[in-house]
């Protein structure tokens, strides 16, 4: 497992001149090339200039960036806090099968990429319920847009 301070970009380490003049380069349309020792170009490929423009952006306003891969594996307690959750709770989660896990020895281990997952999938249902009741305070009447309160 990557520790995050191997994963952390962190922008007080670059002089902050330097980190607005590359912010600039990224916000100008267009291409951005890479260029070696050699001359030798290379463009970036859209994909990887808008990563890299939004790393650029948030480091510029001095905000560290943690960069995970997705098979990253992550302890119970450390999924449960990403996920805002006890890690009780979230042992539960594992233990009923939502969110797949594997062992590491006696402990469980959950990868990013499934925590991901578990989240998108739990945003969705939220929405979708949100949404099937809003429908249900509509149809009764009981929706007011230009509700004031009690006059």
């Amino acid at each position: 497992m990557l520790t995050n301070r191997a994963n952390r970009l962190d922008p007080s380490l670059i002089p902050a001149e330097q980190i607005e003049k590359v912010a600039r380069a990224f916000a100008r349309p267009g291409h951005v090339l890479l260029v070696d020792e050699q001359g030798q170009q290379t463009e970036i490929p859209a994909v990887l200039l808008q990563h890299f423009s939004r790393i650029v952006r948030l480091m510029s306003e001095k905000k560290a960036i943690v960069m995970l891969p997705e098979d990253e594996a992550f302890t119970t307690q450390a999924a449960a806090n990403h996920l805002g959750m006890s890690r009780q709770f979230f042992v539960g989660l594992l233990e009923k099968g939502e969110i797949p896990f594997h062992r590491v020895g006696t402990h469980r281990r959950v990868t990013f990429k499934d925590l991901l997952e578990y989240e998108r999938k739990r945003d969705t249902v939220r929405r979708e319920s949100l949404s099937r009741l809003t429908d249900e305070v509509a149809k009764e009447g009981l929706y007011f847009s230009d509700y004031k309160g009690d006059e």
